[in-house]
């Protein structure tokens, strides 16, 4: 089986999206960068070396959808805080890799780059100069139980938090990639 490529994704509403870029270029704005961002990643990360899927929220409103591409498949992210959401897309069968999809400077390559990473390592985090990460990843081995609890997320200590949750497995660092969170994020890119 070919690994698993899983982009974060939300129904792109005005308040439910993007909504510390929002306070600093307005909500519609905000929605049609996040729109366009995702439609420009997700045509450039497509490759056959990999299964592009779409984890979406909110789940019934994601799954119907007509904003994402009908061909790629879709799984909903459910319920709980992110490393809840995330730990239940790492429990695809592996190797597998999640991305958030604010990230405009991710490719093919970067995510290559990653897979060959587990094949030495359990697991893989692509950091951001935030102190948190863009990708995760985790090969064929199961993830340990309680992989990515009580990370505290969208901090300096997101990071470090969820290499604690792995315990002794091996991992890598790939590239340091920036998000988009605020205005400020998006005049630097």
């Amino acid at each position: 089986m070919r690994p698993i490529v899983v982009v974060m994704v939300k129904e792109p509403r005005p308040g439910r999206v993007k909504t510390r870029l929002a306070r600093g270029i307005g909500a519609i704005s905000a929605v049609w960068w996040y729109r366009h961002q995702v439609a420009r990643l997700l045509h450039r990360l497509r490759d056959p070396r990999w299964r592009l899927f779409l984890a979406v929220s909110p789940d019934a409103e994601g799954l119907a959808s007509r904003v994402w591409p009908a061909d790629l498949p879709r799984i909903q992210q459910g319920t709980g805080d992110l490393g809840a959401r995330m730990a239940r897309l790492l429990a695809l069968p592996g190797p597998v890799l999640v991305i958030g999809s604010d990230i405009p400077g991710v490719t093919r390559t970067h995510l290559a780059r990653a897979f060959r990473a587990l094949a030495t390592h359990d697991a893989v985090f692509g950091p951001a100069p935030d102190g948190g990460y863009w990708l995760i990843g985790l090969g064929p081995r199961p993830a340990p139980s309680g992989v990515l609890a009580g990370v505290r997320w969208s901090g300096p200590h997101a990071l470090t938090d969820s290499l604690l949750t792995l315990g002794n497995r091996r991992v890598s660092l790939v590239d340091q990639l920036a998000d988009i969170d605020t205005a400020d994020d998006l005049r630097s890119v």
